[in-house]
């Protein structure tokens, strides 16, 4: 026998669906909302308007000794020996956490967020390795989440911070730099390489530069074929940071070097975005 359909149940299923969907989509724009005004003053409480600078010999060391460049172009982590060293990790972290961010030059301050951001990620690695990948470390703290970036892990001035606070609403939204998305890194193999030195006021133009050109370079970053040109998902989550299409492919030129860049001139149709989430792990 033929399943009858009730008009008036169907018609009440439909509203409610409509109802539940409305709710979802204000809910969304209430988060945005909050997000956007939190990000906001994160920056303005951490602008940085004094001349001090920081020393960040004490991660460099660490990065110099358990980061691994591959002849990949890929540098990876030896996340196991890492671990053993782990208090020298947290004793950096715990004296970074007390700095007064405002008090900092800007150059200054941007390289503390970079190294503050990386030194995190790599201790919330070790804590919980070995694993995968980065995201199969859920902690939560927000809606729908998964990884380690929504926690608030970190604490400074008194104000409590997740990893993507400082990514987000306070190292992007202060400096509007597309570079900084070279120096962020989010312990995986798609991500822009971990450097083997800390950043440091003096020298972070030159290595984000370095970090920059390294990306575009590498097959990860840009590749370019007869049929178009594959590149990092990174250019397109953020796409707004490199601008519009003329703009981004103007970013990927202005570092390119070698045969991509003869093939850039003539090649500007992105056919597909690519990223690997896998561990950057030294085996």
């Amino acid at each position: 026998m033929s399943h009858m359909i009730n008009p008036i149940r169907t018609s009440r299923n439909h509203s409610r669906k409509a109802i539940q969907g409305l709710a979802v989509a204000l809910f969304a724009g209430s988060v945005l909302f909050g997000l956007e005004a939190q990000a906001a003053s994160l920056a303005k409480n951490f602008t940085p308007r004094g001349a001090q600078t920081l020393d960040h010999s004490a991660f460099g060391a660490l990065l110099s000794q358990f980061v691994i460049p591959g002849t990949d172009g890929i540098n990876r982590v030896n996340y196991r020996g890492l671990k053993a060293a782990r208090s020298k990790l947290q004793a950096y972290l715990t004296r970074m956490q007390a700095v007064s961010v405002p008090s900092l030059s800007s150059k200054a301050a941007k390289a503390y967020w970079i190294n503050l951001y990386n030194a995190k990620t790599l201790d919330v690695v070790v804590t919980h390795y070995p694993m995968k990948s980065i995201r199969d470390i859920n902690l939560g703290g927000g809606f729908l989440t998964k990884g380690p970036w929504k926690k608030k892990l970190l604490k400074v001035g008194g104000v409590d911070l997740s990893l993507d606070d400082v990514e987000h609403s306070i190292a992007r939204a202060t400096w509007k730099d597309p570079r900084l998305h070279y120096g962020f890194n989010c312990a995986s193999i798609g991500c822009p390489n971990l450097d083997t030195s800390a950043y440091s006021a003096k020298t972070i133009d030159a290595q984000l530069d370095d970090a920059a050109r390294a990306f575009v370079n590498h097959p990860r970053g840009v590749a370019a074929s007869k049929d178009g040109l594959t590149v990092s998902k990174l250019f397109k989550w953020y796409k707004a940071d490199f601008g519009n299409d003329n703009q981004r492919h103007a970013h990927w030129q202005k570092y390119a070097t070698g045969s991509l860049k003869t093939n850039l001139s003539s090649n500007k149709t992105v056919k597909a975005y690519r990223y690997d989430w896998s561990l950057n792990e030294a085996r």
